[in-house]
């Protein structure tokens, strides 16, 4: 009863329901903030605002107060009830005082029975009684208002019998509610056993994706603490080098000057002027007598005569004329920063180099494989080997090792062949037939060689390639986790060819195909 009491007075006026953020009037009387607000939205008009429970006016609009008692009380009274339903459950219709437990339902009546008035209940047939349930409506047919006893398999729908005898669903065929059910349970079942595999499949699928993000993760970190040292012994051998070529350059810089030198000239210079002036005037007097008596100083002495002198310096010690720098020095200084950069150049394809030895099993018969099973070579003479199963038809070979993850890279050298393949395959590749040829299936990737045009083929899908070659070695470099097998010519610089882009699911072999000619796998000391 208290409890009654209590909701009845934590109602608001206006829409009846427990208080939503109560607010409070200054005439003291609370409602529901949105209530309050559409009320006096309609006193806008009028110029006079009054409460709805007491009729005070107001000249102008209300302020609106929260009530933060009144919101406490609110708030704990409805935990209350929440905890007191998930106690009780469904509760007894008719106990309206305070609630009491349910143990049946009735599907005639829509109402829910405690121990007590279930006693008292009506025992006629039209009286279904269920377990306790919040939705009894829902139990009974919207059109004949009768209790749904089965189910028309032909719409899926549960009806009552007047559906089925004489309603929209008549001849339609029909199971019982149980039955029905447990037909409706069994494909369940079959649903969340399909459901369970998928969800196990996508669990391990996004295992792998996690365990593959944190490997690629941990590679980016090695690589790029790789890259910043490599970038820093960069910046050092530059910021060396410049320093040594400044210092080159201030160095013949002070060479050039020798100012000393110049200030001693000067004044050989002016020395050399005053004796030309002297023998000038010498030359210009008419007395015979003067010019002879003129005593013989060392104005009058032959230049050439005079020698090397310790003041002035001799030809040996004169700077030379073409007051340049001397470039060499420099030039030299700059190719070594060259040097850097092709050391740079080459280190930028890493990953294991790739130990590959031909499986001379493998070969056609037409092929002379060496003995260190690194060059294959083709020859007119049959090599009368057995015929079996893992040996081509046709003239190529595979490597006996396979990649099954990492990063690796081979390197090919051609020798007096215009045809030749170089490339990947999967140990399931045909060994006879026309598609056994390397590129001429979904099992193989190769760069093709045919006289001076080059192309990479797959599946038989051929992508020509619009470079001239100047070299006759080739690098092949795999990256299993990333599916990526690029082709790169050995030049300076090393120039990317193609790369394929595919998720690899088998181990994968060094191929190579040629006619005329070897191909042979470079040694990397």
């Amino acid at each position: 009863m208290a409890s009654a009491d209590l909701r009845e007075e934590l109602g608001c006026s206006i829409c009846l329901s427990t208080y939503t953020d109560p607010v409070m009037l200054r005439c003291g009387h609370n409602f529901c903030r949105v209530c309050i607000d559409r009320v006096l939205d309609t006193q806008d008009g009028s110029g006079v605002y009054s409460c709805p429970d007491c009729r005070e006016e107001f000249q102008q609009r209300p302020a609106l107060m929260r009530n933060f008692t009144l919101c406490k009380i609110v708030k704990n009274f409805q935990q209350t009830e929440r905890h007191q339903e998930k106690i009780i459950g469904i509760c007894c219709t008719y106990c309206v005082d305070s609630p009491i437990p349910a143990v049946r339902s009735c599907l005639h009546c829509q109402a829910s029975l405690c121990d007590k008035h279930l006693r008292a209940h009506s025992k006629s047939p039209e009286h279904v009684l269920s377990d306790p349930s919040t939705s009894l409506e829902k139990r009974k047919c919207s059109v004949h208002k009768k209790i749904l006893e089965y189910y028309c398999t032909e719409d899926a729908a549960c009806i009552c019998v007047s559906c089925s005898l004489a309603g929209e669903h008549q001849g339609h065929r029909v199971d019982i509610l149980d039955k029905a059910s447990e037909k409706r349970k069994k494909k369940l079942k079959n649903v969340l056993q399909k459901l369970i595999t998928v969800r196990k499949e996508t669990e391990e699928r996004v295992r792998s994706l996690e365990e593959r993000r944190t490997k690629a993760q941990e590679k980016a970190a090695v690589e790029a603490e790789r890259v910043t040292a490599l970038c820093t012994d960069i910046r050092r051998r530059v910021d060396d080098l410049e320093k040594k070529v400044l210092s080159e350059i201030s160095r013949q810089e002070k060479e050039e000057s020798r100012s000393a030198l110049i200030h001693q000239l000067e004044i050989k210079k002016d020395e050399l002027s005053r004796k030309m002036r002297h023998i000038e005037e010498l030359c210009n007097m008419t007395d015979p007598l003067t010019v002879l008596q003129e005593p013989d100083t060392g104005d009058l002495c032959d230049p050439e005569e005079e020698g090397d002198d310790e003041d002035t310096g001799g030809h040996d010690k004169q700077p030379h004329d073409g007051g340049d720098l001397d470039v060499a020095v420099i030039s030299h200084t700059l190719h070594t920063l060259c040097d850097v950069i092709s050391g740079i150049r080459s280190g930028i394809y890493v990953g294991g180099r790739a130990d590959i030895l031909l499986d001379v099993n493998t070969a056609g018969n037409n092929l002379h494989i060496s003995d260190d099973l690194k060059t294959a070579t083709w020859t007119g003479e049959w090599q009368n080997r057995p015929r079996t199963a893992k040996r081509f038809e046709y003239n190529q070979v595979m490597s006996g090792r396979g990649f099954t993850s990492g990063r690796h890279y081979w390197d090919v050298k051609s020798s007096r062949s215009a045809w030749w393949s170089v490339g990947m395959c999967y140990p399931s590749i045909d060994r006879r037939g026309q598609h056994s040829l390397i590129g001429d299936n979904n099992k193989s990737w190769c760069l093709w060689r045919n006289n001076d045009q080059y192309s990479v083929i797959h599946d038989r899908k051929e992508i020509r390639l619009p470079h001239q070659f100047s070299s006759d070695r080739v690098r092949i470099c795999l990256d299993y986790e990333a599916g990526q097998l690029s082709f790169y010519e050995l030049c300076d610089p090393i120039r990317h060819l193609h790369t394929f882009t595919v998720t690899f699911s088998k181990p994968l072999h060094a191929a190579l195909r040629l006619y005329g000619g070897c191909l042979t796998i470079i040694r990397h000391e």
